[in-house]
């Protein structure tokens, strides 16, 4: 982070340069990955297990990016080339998604895109770390571009589907399938902003590697994390990263199979379940704008609680409401809390908890737990879960329900000292 005063301005081009980066980094992901389960299963002809390998292998990059991007990033290069390269060689490899119809084909390319891509999430938060002269009070105000961004690819996906692969000849589960094959067309959206983001990333702000005479930052990093309340935060958010991913790995093809709208909600969000998932993201803005007054007012510890409530509350609608479309709006909109109040949270505490010459690699190891273990260990468990369920949706979202209040009671219990007053205080 610069070395600026507390109270220096934001300055808009510098605003717009962030914000316009974390909309197309977000937007990348948020073209594909909600449809993933629904297309490999539906349209692949998949089982549970081999699409939570699918997953995994996408994931395997969060392992790898701590040791390779963040240390280039904090040692060796300029996060901004970092990001550009990432992208570029991303675009190319996820555009052959959309064609591959092989288990192992899938599983290789899905594996060496999220080497590449998933490195740049938390590289794209240490540089506006890195830039920002107050993150508490103006990384809300960027990071929320990202959420616009994953709206904007989730409802666009919606009408396209409505559009390109919805003929009016089908009707019922044909024209459902025929919605499905059209998913492919996502990893095509993705690479395509992908290159536009990767041009892009060179114009950012100039962020050069670290000074420090530390060789390996994170070695650096790994010590800082063993300290409260940096341990107690990166072990509970491995079973919440878990449950995070089992939302993202069945309620698209939930909602496109249970939700039923008029006509008037279909013309906003589009067909399928993608578009009405981004109304947990537009709740996620809200949110995200209230974080700043929050910790202000609040200790980070409720604010922590508040989003474990969520996540049970959300799954604990779609296991027990799953025939009330309200309900399931309801837990959808959940999702923005549970983002918003637990997983935002905990990046600003990895950054107000490191020192600046390894945030780099801190947010990295952090993003290794909520992209990488959470994401891996997540998807296994939401595939074995699936077949276990055999359609259950009672039996299915009710173990993230419980493994939810399980978190929950485990933060209240053990929450540290630091975290349990508010910043005033």
């Amino acid at each position: 982070m610069q070395n600026l005063p507390m109270d220096t301005p934001l300055a808009s081009g510098l605003r717009t340069r962030l914000s316009v980066m974390m909309f197309f980094q977000y937007a990348i992901g948020g073209a594909w990955l909600p449809f993933l389960w629904s297309f490999l299963s539906d349209y692949r002809g998949m089982n549970g297990d081999e699409i939570g390998y699918m997953f995994a292998a996408g994931a395997v990059g969060a392992i790898v990016g701590p040791f390779l991007a963040g240390q280039m990033a904090d040692r060796w290069f300029s996060t901004e080339k970092m990001l550009g390269f990432s992208h570029l060689i991303g675009a190319a490899l996820i555009w052959q998604l959309a064609s591959i119809d092989s288990f192992n084909g899938f599983l290789v390319f899905s594996l060496l895109y999220g080497m590449v891509y998933s490195p740049t999430m938390p590289l794209t938060n240490a540089l506006a770390f890195h830039h920002l002269p107050n993150v508490e009070r103006d990384f809300g105000k960027v990071r929320l571009w990202g959420t616009f961004g994953w709206i904007a690819v989730g409802i666009g996906m919606g009408h396209w589907l409505g559009i390109a692969h919805s003929p009016d000849h089908l009707v019922g589960e044909e024209l459902r399938l025929a919605q499905v094959a059209g998913k492919a067309d996502a990893f095509h959206l993705s690479a395509m902003l992908g290159v536009i983001m990767g041009m892009f990333s060179f114009s950012l702000p100039h962020t050069p590697p670290s000074k420090s005479t530390e060789k390996n930052a994170t070695l650096a990093a790994l010590s800082e994390i063993k300290q409260q309340p940096l341990l107690l935060l990166f072990l509970l958010s491995v079973p919440v990263s878990c449950i995070h991913q089992f939302y993202f790995v069945h309620t698209e093809g939930f909602l496109h199979e249970k939700l039923e709208v008029p006509a008037f909600f279909q013309s906003i969000f589009g067909v399928g379940g993608g578009g009405f998932m981004t109304i947990g993201q537009m709740v996620e803005v809200l949110v995200i704008g209230l974080i700043p007054l929050l910790v202000k007012r609040h200790s980070k510890c409720l604010i922590l609680s508040v989003g474990l409530l969520a996540y049970a509350a959300r799954m604990g609608l779609f296991a027990y409401c799953s025939d009330s479309s309200a309900a399931l709006l309801l837990g959808v909109a959940l999702h923005g809390v549970c983002f918003g109040c637990f997983i935002f949270v905990c990046f600003m505490i990895v950054d107000e908890y490191t020192t600046p010459d390894v945030r780099a690699s801190a947010q990295s190891l952090y993003n290794l737990v909520i992209v990488g273990v959470g994401v891996i260990v997540g998807s296994k468990i939401a595939g074995w879960v699936a077949d276990w369920a055999d359609g259950d949706y009672r039996k299915l979202f009710s173990v993230p329900m419980w493994a939810s209040l399980a978190c929950l009671l485990i933060l209240v219990a053990t929450c540290p000292r630091s975290l349990s007053a508010n910043k005033n205080s």
